[in-house]
């Protein structure tokens, strides 16, 4: 029983593969198979290798016709020129730690004697007393001198004023005439002369643009005339 069974499904089997090799031959199946297992070339184009690059030459760079006559900019590191020296005033620097102050009674006793001398000179030629400060004689070296002298005496302008110390030597100044003041000039003049904190001037105008300065030092005893 077994056995007939057996041969029954294997002549079906059979069978079925048979017609199912008729319908491929039908359809052209086979063929089709037999044509995907060829690989075909890709039908993409070769690509030609490309050449390596060659350095650009500055030199044959199409440049504008604004620079076209210029010659071409160099890019080395150019040497930056160091700046000029340092200005100096030909004086040798004061160590301003070592500033001495003069005390109250000091610098008064020298302001009297410095208003004393200014009572004995000519009346009829401006002149004013002017105390020494720290900042007068060290540091910014500006001296500022006395507002309604400036107005009324003193040109409206900047000028050079020359002074004119007891020895007759002559030192220019820059006169600032809208902050009525010296500046320029003024620090050798202190310098020179060695003047201190507390040391009393006497200004006296002999001419439109000359001061003659009498010095009156605080730590030197007079009588009132160091002429």
């Amino acid at each position: 029983m077994v056995a007939t069974k057996r041969v029954a499904y294997e002549v079906s089997r059979l069978q079925r593969l048979e017609e199912n090799k008729k319908r491929m031959e039908e359809l052209n199946l086979n063929k089709l198979a037999q044509d995907l297992r060829i690989q075909k070339p890709s039908p993409m184009k070769k690509m030609k290798a490309k050449a390596p690059k060659q350095p650009l030459d500055p030199s044959s760079v199409r440049r504008s016709s604004r620079v076209a006559d210029l010659p071409p900019r160099s890019y080395k590191e150019v040497l930056i020129e160091p700046m000029g020296r340092a200005r100096s005033y030909g004086y040798r620097r004061r160590d301003l730690s070592n500033r001495v102050y003069a005390s109250y009674e000091d610098r008064e006793y020298a302001t009297q004697r410095a208003e004393d001398l200014q009572s004995g000179l000519d009346q009829d030629i401006p002149s004013f007393v002017k105390p020494m400060l720290q900042s007068h004689v060290t540091g910014g070296f500006w001296l500022g001198l006395p507002n309604h002298f400036c107005k009324k005496h003193l040109p409206n302008t900047d000028v050079i004023m020359n002074l004119v110390d007891e020895d007759g030597v002559e030192s220019p100044t820059k006169y600032l005439a809208q902050k009525t003041g010296l500046s320029g000039g003024w620090r050798g003049f202190a310098i020179d002369h060695e003047l201190v904190d507390g040391d009393a001037l006497v200004f006296q105008l002999t001419d439109r643009t000359t001061f003659k300065v009498y010095i009156i030092r605080v730590n030197e005893p007079g009588d009132g005339s160091d002429q």
